[in-house]
């Protein structure tokens, strides 16, 4: 059995002879080759000699062709910010200061944006990797979509018009088919449907607001005779349930959730379950050792039916080679990593003091984000905007920090302080908000409540 037979097996509720390995080699896929960001997703040739890298590397079950969630986006009118170690990230929102639904002529065709080149680099890895790997065509999921168009005014769209918010859900769900069009013709086996900002919102919105755009979306694909993924970033698990409802064939959550409670739920629901080695602790500064040490425990802590074996997003630019190869033995030959793991001891962990706040004495207010890294993660990217928002209102009367899980000093400050959730945010060192992210009116008065608590 190859890897693609066993993913698409799997994801049709067939037997199959051992976990899936999918890496979610994104940007990275460039650093095997020594492409930047910005050069592996936007030239063709690159792109599809950096996929063949990881083939070659890696040997995966499956794997995704671009990970990118601004393609959409950037063909609708949002700008973006480029990076040489991180996918783009949105800078501009072109409803931000209008309630307007796009006219359904401005949804994206082929011949728009990067989806040329990105249709060529899909039909060439289809043709060169395609027999024996499952490949995955990401599209934008809906809700982060419509974030993307209006901005952090939609979150409070959802409390105060919800008719809009509706509407402006309904057109990009539109989009998200008119991709899962484009790529299932180019061959995807699966459509991956990747909406970080799922685990922003609480369990009562995702009935409100996204079951039925998302059941639509899924029946969409499975109507078009092609398999689904649901990816999600951040605690999503209070939604995981509801994701069960709206009836992917697959779901892909990061270690904010923890997969063997995650797992009681989709095995429920007969849905196969991927996930979900930490992306910064483990895989980009941990051993090859405590890679494998993670996936064996993380295998001897579920039952191997509906279960693929992957990073819990996309991986970090600069990870390490050697703990990619790492996983892949502890997945594909487990016995032999045991035995390598014979003499395992943890790697220590660097002595890095960090020097808290004295939060009883400070001179002005102090809000602190915990983020993975708002330039990559589009949920922490939308909670520190919603800091951000609140600097340009209240100026010097506090100061914002942000403090990235990609930054070892930033995990040794996150111990510290016993942060356990991305994002969150602190406020005068007190956590006000975790992983959801609050409205503008609810984050206001708790900072002017904090800046006269400073004051006093």
């Amino acid at each position: 059995m190859n890897g693609k037979e066993r993913i698409v097996k799997l994801l049709k509720k067939e037997a199959v002879d051992r976990v899936p390995w999918v890496p979610f080699a994104g940007v990275h896929a460039g650093k095997l080759k020594g492409y930047t960001a910005k050069e592996v997703l936007q030239d063709k040739d690159k792109l599809v000699e950096s996929l063949l890298e990881v083939k070659k590397i890696y040997q995966p079950d499956g794997m995704p062709v671009v990970f990118d969630l601004q393609i959409e986006a950037e063909i609708l009118g949002c700008e973006l910010l480029w990076a040489d170690d991180n996918p783009p990230s949105v800078s501009s929102h072109p409803l931000v200061e209008t309630k307007e639904i796009p006219c359904k002529c401005l949804i994206p065709s082929k011949k728009d944006g990067r989806i040329p080149m990105i249709l060529e680099a899909m039909a060439e890895a289809k043709e060169k990797i395609g027999d024996d790997t499952a490949l995955y065509g990401l599209i934008t999921g809906p809700f982060t979509l419509a974030s993307h168009l209006r901005g952090q005014d939609f979150f409070m769209d959802m409390l105060d018009d919800p008719e809009y918010a509706k509407n402006l859900l309904a057109y990009s769900t539109e989009v998200a088919k008119a991709m899962c069009d484009h790529f299932i013709e180019a061959g995807m086996d699966v459509i991956g449907v990747v909406c970080p900002l799922v685990s922003q919102i609480s369990p009562m919105h995702f009935e409100e607001f996204l079951h039925d755009v998302y059941k639509e979306l899924f029946d969409y694909i499975r109507a078009k005779g092609s398999l689904s993924a649901f990816f999600v970033c951040g605690n999503a698990a209070p939604n995981i349930e509801p994701m069960c409802k709206t009836n992917p064939d697959s779901i892909s959550v990061d270690e904010n959730v923890n997969l063997p409670e995650a797992k009681k739920i989709t095995d429920k629901y007969d849905i196969v379950i991927g996930g979900n080695i930490p992306l910064t602790t483990v895989m980009l500064y941990g051993t090859q050792q405590d890679n494998m040490k993670y996936v064996i425990d993380l295998l001897d802590a579920v039952s191997h039916e509906r279960l693929i074996i992957a990073p819990g997003c996309d991986m970090p630019y600069d990870l390490p080679i050697e703990n990619s190869v790492a996983v892949h033995q502890a997945v594909c030959h487990t016995d032999e990593a045991r035995l390598v793991l014979d003499s395992y001891t943890a790697s220590e962990e660097e002595d890095i003091e960090v020097e808290l706040p004295d939060y009883d004495n400070l001179d002005k207010a102090l809000i602190e984000v915990f983020t993975l890294n708002s330039i990559s993660c589009a949920a922490c990217g939308y909670m520190m905007g919603a800091a951000n928002d609140a600097k340009k209102h209240f100026g010097d009367s506090i100061d914002v920090i942000e403090h990235r899980y990609t930054e070892k000093e930033s995990i040794a400050r996150c111990k510290a302080m016993g942060v356990t959730i991305l994002p969150s945010i602190y406020i005068n060192g007190k956590l006000e908000h975790q992983s959801i992210i609050p409205c503008r009116t609810e984050l206001f008065e708790e900072i002017e409540k904090a800046i006269e608590s400073v004051a006093k």
